[in-house]
């Protein structure tokens, strides 16, 4: 696993990969409005990162690090990991769970305690692979705002 910073050039294909997935998942409105809505600036050092998994030059996994933003309470010991994706290709090889791992290990570096994520209703893979690694629902009513009216949040003590 490779951990780069939000400028690094192979962070390209991250999101190459991301605008794929989500246009067959969610339609190119979608797909766009979601890479918008977190653009790779939310990702920047010395709170954030990015971990990528190469494989014969292509960048085929990977995820980010943000801090969580709360309108209701400051929460500076909480990230929030978005863009985490596996490449259709690479998929039931671990490459997920070593994305997480790396993320997790990553944020803990960062000095953060917690992890906020969420997913979508038509991702059931990314839903199981959570509660499968022993991430916990939450409770949307617990949450300031949803990042979408869909959006299926997960929690993690580091």
């Amino acid at each position: 696993m490779l951990r780069v910073l939000h400028d690094d050039p192979r962070v390209a294909g991250l999101l190459a990969g991301l605008l794929e997935e989500y246009t067959e998942r969610y339609g190119a409105e979608g797909a766009a409005n979601e890479l918008a809505r977190y653009p790779v600036t939310q990702f920047v050092a010395p709170h954030g990162r990015i971990v990528l998994a190469e494989s014969d030059g292509e960048i085929v996994a990977g995820g980010a690090i943000r801090p969580y933003r709360s309108d209701r309470a400051s929460m500076p010991d909480t990230a929030e990991f978005k863009r985490i994706w596996t490449s259709g290709r690479h998929r039931r090889r671990g490459l997920a769970r070593k994305v997480m791992t790396a993320l997790e290990e990553a944020a803990r570096d960062l000095g953060y305690t917690r992890v906020l994520l969420f997913t979508g209703p038509s991702q059931p893979e990314a839903v199981a692979l959570y509660e499968r690694i022993g991430y916990r629902s939450v409770d949307p009513a617990d949450l300031d705002e949803l990042p979408y009216p869909a959006a299926i949040p997960f929690a993690h003590d580091l």
